[in-house]
């Protein structure tokens, strides 16, 4: 008996919160989504200026419980219920995430959260600062000054540089309903892993007993609606708030936000400098291809250990700049791993072969057969000498003018025809002759005198049974 008298009383109360609701006027819409511990979604219409017990009374009734047996959990913190809606850092479509209340387990060194406890991006002070400079921090206006600032590539659908939120699941479950235990006080705290423990609500958590739970902190673009879950955005994590007032170091002007080099004096550059410093460093080639940490630049100060390790700070570039820093860093690793790049003009197709290999084809690129030694078309015999380049002057000379070598491969006056027929012919594999195909078949016969060689234009090998039966006609 006594079990229906509370059932009735559970549902007089839900109708009478839903009645008394319903006379509130939404003015400005917030479209929400709230995830239950049970894997239930609600899509719910909030007023950012509601706090998080009007959210309560909301949430509640579907949930089959009263509005103080619900717990809301966001970006790793408890929202109690004084807690204003737009103080929290909520975008549309973003996730809150709804719990049945259970006593949490007292953990040692870790205090309750205090009734008004703010998100995490409320209470989350500039991560660039250190201790000391966190100390000094006295009035709320410093505090205000120095709160964190973050910044992401957003690859879709802004593909830029971004404004960031801070977010945080549970890296067990990845599940979204996780309290932090404190509140990260540095980089390292966020890029790595196993820093920070929190308390995890979701029942089907994997390993939920087995010892403490850690925080997985990611970030989003702060400048479009979330795309669930799974929308995330890279951080670019030395690219900060100029709250030093720290000068650049190429045009000495104070910047904000500036980029903060990973070398022990910290170098900073405004982002435009450090534009400037890729373009240059990128029209000479002089990036470095390194084994981890890819295609990438140091400090321009020259300081030692400097690299920066999170390529996507590259994305300050042009889509056109960055599309030939992801070609020039293509063509270096293939370098490096002992390929070889076609040069067939137009093409530069990156190819990877055996060590000993001589005869290259270029299969999925233009198809040109060519010598690995030499880089001319495939040839039978010893590699001659290229004769361009060939008489560079008296010996001895001396010539103060200096001339870009990429412009002056290009100011060639015969430099187009000899282009066009490097296109357009292929060498004869004995004697080298460029030979131009005009139709037929595949059988070529070299005209020059005392040569007559018999080869194959598509093998680029002397004609054989194999070129007959295979593609005597193409």
């Amino acid at each position: 008996m006594s079990f229906i008298l509370s059932f009735i009383r559970k549902l007089l109360q839900s109708m009478l919160q839903l009645l008394s609701f319903s006379k509130r006027t939404i003015s400005n819409t917030l479209s929400v989504y709230i995830k239950t511990n049970t894997g239930n979604t609600l899509s719910v219409d909030l007023d950012p200026k509601w706090d998080i017990k009007n959210v309560k009374e909301i949430v509640a009734p579907r949930l089959g419980l009263s509005p103080e047996e619900v717990k809301i959990i966001f970006a790793g913190k408890e929202l109690h219920d004084s807690i204003v809606i737009e103080d929290c850092d909520l975008g549309q479509q973003s996730i809150l995430h709804a719990v049945k209340s259970r006593p949490s387990p007292k953990k040692p060194g870790v205090e309750s959260p205090s009734e008004g406890s703010k998100p995490l991006n409320e209470t989350l002070i500039d991560l660039q600062l250190s201790d000391r400079e966190r100390k000094s921090l006295k009035t709320d206006e410093d505090r205000e000054k120095t709160r964190a600032h973050f910044y992401v590539y957003c690859g879709w659908p802004c593909k830029t540089m971004q404004p960031g939120k801070l977010r945080v699941r549970c890296a067990s479950c990845r599940g979204g309903a996780f309290t932090v235990d404190r509140d990260p006080q540095c980089w390292d705290d966020v890029l790595q892993g196993k820093r920070i423990t929190g308390d995890c609500q979701n029942d089907g958590c994997i390993g939920s007993d087995d010892g403490p739970k850690f925080a997985e902190f990611y970030f989003k673009c702060a400048e479009h609606a979330s795309q669930g879950e799974e929308d995330q955005a890279v951080p670019l994590y030395l690219i900060k708030s100029n709250v030093r007032d720290i000068p650049c170091l190429a045009c000495t002007e104070v910047s904000d936000p500036v980029l903060v080099f990973p070398c022990d004096m910290a170098h900073v550059t405004c982002l435009e400098c450090f534009r400037n410093y890729c373009v240059s460093r990128l029209r000479d080639r002089q990036f470095w291809s390194h084994p981890e940490h890819g295609y990438t630049l140091p400090c321009p100060a020259g300081c030692q250990d400097s690299l920066i390790t999170e390529v996507h700070h590259f994305r300050l570039l042009t889509s056109a700049q960055y599309a030939q820093y992801q070609r020039f860093g293509a063509e270096e690793y293939v370098l490096q791993a002992g390929g070889v790049l076609c040069p067939q003009p137009g093409c530069g197709m990156g190819i990877l072969a055996e060590p000993d290999c001589r005869r290259i084809t270029c299969i999925n690129g233009c198809g040109f057969v060519f010598c690995r030694q030499c880089l001319q078309g495939y040839h039978l015999g010893e590699c001659e000498p290229d004769a361009e380049g060939s008489g560079t002057g008296a010996p001895g000379a001396d010539c103060q003018y200096n001339v870009d070598p990429s412009r002056a491969a290009q100011a060639r006056w015969d430099e187009a025809s000899k282009v066009a027929i490097k296109v357009t012919t292929k060498p004869c594999p004995k004697c080298r002759t460029p030979t131009e195909r005009a139709g037929g078949c595949m059988h070529m016969v070299c005209t020059r005198s005392q040569c007559n060689f018999h080869w194959c234009w598509i093998c680029q090998t002397e004609w054989s049974r194999d070129c007959m039966g295979s593609h005597w006609f193409g």
